[in-house]
């Protein structure tokens, strides 16, 4: 049961990793160059983004039950991998419910991001706000790494 339990766990961070890095280095690239307008792939990618930023909660809610429930200990929730994952999700749900909140209601305001003015407030804030969901879905992505090699560390340390 310990390696059906470790493998739901090396398969939920992997599955969250590989949408993030799918999602920033081929879906948003992708829109942005295919799409008629920058509108509709802003569009696009904000629908993917919110969709994998659920399903990453998920996923890291899986692997941290499953954990407990492998090692049958809270004490397991301290170590660099789960921590990693526990990061992962604060800052996922912090982008999710907080920054891509407000840029929604800014785009709602705007109506159309390709005509707002270049000195538009709203536009200002807008580009701050995206600056800072990139960053904090790097964060997401170096936690991820950092917890993958962590729960590899942990498993060679066990043999």
């Amino acid at each position: 049961m310990s390696t059906l339990f470790r493998t739901i766990e090396f398969l939920s961070l992997s599955l969250w990793l590989g949408s993030d890095v799918f999602l920033s280095f081929v879906v948003a690239p992708g829109a942005f160059g295919i799409l008629a307008s920058r509108d509709q792939a802003g569009a696009m990618v904000g629908y993917s983004l919110t969709r994998m930023h659920l399903g990453g909660i998920a996923l890291g809610m899986v692997f941290l039950l499953v954990r407990l429930a492998r090692t049958r200990t809270f004490a397991s929730f301290t170590t660099p991998a789960a921590l990693c994952v526990v990061l992962m999700i604060v800052l996922t749900a912090i982008s999710q419910y907080t920054v891509s909140a407000k840029m929604a209601a800014l785009r709602g305001q705007m109506g159309s991001i390709q005509a707002t003015a270049a000195d538009s407030p709203l536009l200002a804030e807008f580009s701050k706000l995206h600056s800072i969901s990139v960053s904090l879905e790097s964060g997401v992505l170096l936690a991820g790494f950092a917890a993958m090699y962590f729960m590899v560390r942990e498993l060679a340390a066990t043999h």
